[in-house]
């Protein structure tokens, strides 16, 4: 992959979350392709990521993506992102990594790294408080 493969890739997953499209995100899988999150109960398969995008406009239409950085070496593509929604009246704002291996600027692989207490929290009524509470 070239410098300009990967930027073009990047653009295309950036888009894709600005515009939650279901066949955007399908577009940019490998059709044995397979995700790996902390925030589903499985790993997901590429081809079903209509229906994944379908699932989180549902569940989470305030949801907002962004990009942060990106880099690469190799087939390997890290993306550093930041989704905001807001949940019981309270605002979160979760940064995140995911990282792709491509097959011919398709994703074979994708494992999402993101801390998901502040999430699970929400899910009981709580809020997570800091383990601690610097005074500088």
């Amino acid at each position: 992959m070239t410098d300009q493969d990967v930027q073009e890739f990047v653009t295309k997953f950036a888009a894709a979350w600005a515009a939650r499209d279901g066949e955007a995100f399908l577009a940019l899988w490998h059709p044995d392709g397979v995700l790996h999150s902390p925030l589903y109960d499985r790993p997901v398969a590429g081809k079903e990521f209509g229906r994944l995008t379908d699932f989180v406009n549902e569940v989470a239409p305030d949801l907002v993506w962004q990009l942060l950085g990106w880099t690469w070496r190799g087939d390997v593509v890290v993306v550093e992102w930041q989704t905001t929604r807001v949940r019981g009246g309270l605002r979160f704002d979760t940064r995140g990594v995911d990282r792709f291996r491509l097959l011919d600027g398709r994703i074979v692989e994708e494992r999402v790294y993101t801390d998901t207490a502040p999430l699970r929290a929400a899910q009981r009524g709580e809020q997570l408080e800091p383990l601690v509470r610097l005074a500088i």
